[in-house]
């Protein structure tokens, strides 16, 4: 039996799960000035899939890669979310004026 595949899923969904809560707290902290931390992360991440020979490890390190990347969009969203009152406010920060 080759479980790789089932362990790719779990990892997948384990690290997407693990991202949500990511974006929330770097929203809340930092604001969309946290991107560059996920651009970071991701740029990493992907370089070490280029270059770790196992199929298992350099798979993970692609799926935390673009998991990276794609947290970039949300913050700016999770943003938006926050100004639409769906999540709170960091009261020790200042919010742009949107309508």
């Amino acid at each position: 039996m080759n479980w790789n595949g089932l362990l790719i899923g779990v990892v997948t969904f384990l690290v997407i799960g693990l991202f949500h809560p990511l974006v929330v707290k770097a929203e809340y902290y930092w604001g969309t000035k946290s991107w560059w931390l996920f651009l970071v992360g991701g740029i990493l991440a992907a370089i070490a899939s280029l270059f770790i020979e196992n199929i298992l490890g350099s798979t993970i390190c692609g799926v935390f890669a673009f998991s990276s990347f794609w947290s970039i969009k949300e913050v700016f969203e999770q943003e938006e979310r926050v100004l639409k009152g769906w999540f709170p406010k960091n009261p020790n920060r200042t919010y742009p004026d949107r309508k």
